[in-house]
């Protein structure tokens, strides 16, 4: 029989982090252990108001059927996510805390790590990136100070744009990455193309809405920057649709439902020639601690959670700047 245990926590950020989406100065998550035999999992999910979630309505859910879920047969990880995914169909959030935290819970039991269960080597790492939020020109380059890293993560969708990359670019000649969350348009892809080129920006991360595939189309046609789905690839279902318009795909735990189908995604990326990228929404250790055991597997990673929130450390990772470690 399984104990089951939660917690809705707030973490607070370094810096109040903006986006195309709105500001945030705290992460609520919902924290869930699940025990066996002494062997307790911990798994994590973010809420994310753009996609009407809230801690208060995963834990009402939970609440709902914790009864059924504790009297769930000790299986396989993939068997149990199955389960969770049928009790819960409208919430891949909640399915994604009880599925990671039931994949720890295994590995302990195993006596492994996750990525190790999954015959996999711990080599061909990436750096993670640091992601800078929009601010004022003087705001971020305060930031890229304090943070000194090989990889920057740069949120855009402003009309400030072109002057604010040109200046970072001026200040460090670290990587750069982009993401707009979906909040450019065609033209003004097209008017900063010369300039995101000129700048060597590494990659761009959904520049339109979720729905643009026609325009996303275009815009890969014209540049040989990577264009990288976020908000257009949510779930399994999404990797066909997204080979045929972008070059790679960004997966994010929380949203795709967990270890268990983030895996198949990556296995049916591959197949398509995508470039695979796994990302954070800001999850504290716990959660990022998920996102780590599939580094052997990814082209790129932003896992900078624990590094954007003030939270002492949990002693589950090592960042050693953009290298992460697994202690």
């Amino acid at each position: 029989m399984l104990q089951i245990q939660y917690k809705n926590i707030q973490t607070p950020f370094q810096y109040p982090f903006v986006t195309a989406h709105g500001t945030k100065t705290h992460q609520a998550a919902l924290l869930i252990a699940i025990t066996m035999n002494g062997i307790t999992g911990y798994g994590e999910a973010p809420a994310i108001h753009y996609y009407q979630v809230s801690v208060e309505s995963m834990i009402d859910e939970l609440l709902a059927k914790i009864s059924i879920l504790q009297k769930y047969a000790f299986t396989t990880p993939d068997r149990f996510w199955h389960f969770c995914h049928h009790l819960f169909p409208e919430n891949p959030f909640l399915v994604c805390a009880l599925d990671m935290a039931y994949w720890d819970m295994f590995a302990k039991i195993k006596r492994q790590k996750i990525y190790e269960i999954w015959n996999l080597r711990w080599e061909h790492i990436p750096l993670t990136d640091y992601t800078i939020g929009m601010d004022n020109i003087e705001g971020m380059l305060e930031k890229i100070k304090q943070h000194p890293m090989p990889i920057y993560k740069i949120k855009v969708g402003n009309q400030q744009d072109a002057a604010h990359l040109k200046t970072i670019r001026a200040h460090t000649d670290a990587i750069i990455r982009i993401d707009a969350n979906a909040s450019w348009t065609l033209s003004d892809a097209i008017q900063l193309l010369p300039l995101l080129e000129a700048l060597q920006i590494e990659l761009i991360e959904q520049p339109f809405a979720k729905e643009q595939f026609a325009e996303t189309k275009q815009l890969r046609d014209l540049t040989a920057i990577p264009i990288i789905a976020d908000e257009s690839c949510v779930s399994e279902k999404d990797v066909a649709i997204c080979a045929e318009y972008f070059d790679g795909i960004n997966i994010k735990l929380t949203k795709c439902g967990g270890i268990t189908p983030a895996f198949r995604m990556i296995q049916e990326a591959k197949k398509k020639n995508l470039k695979v990228m796994m990302g954070c929404m800001s999850e504290t250790e716990i959660g990022t601690y998920a996102i780590a055991q599939f580094l052997p597997l990814l082209d790129y990673v932003d896992m900078d959670g624990p590094l954007l929130l003030q939270l002492p450390p949990l002693k589950l990772l090592k960042y050693d700047h953009a290298q992460v470690s697994i202690l």
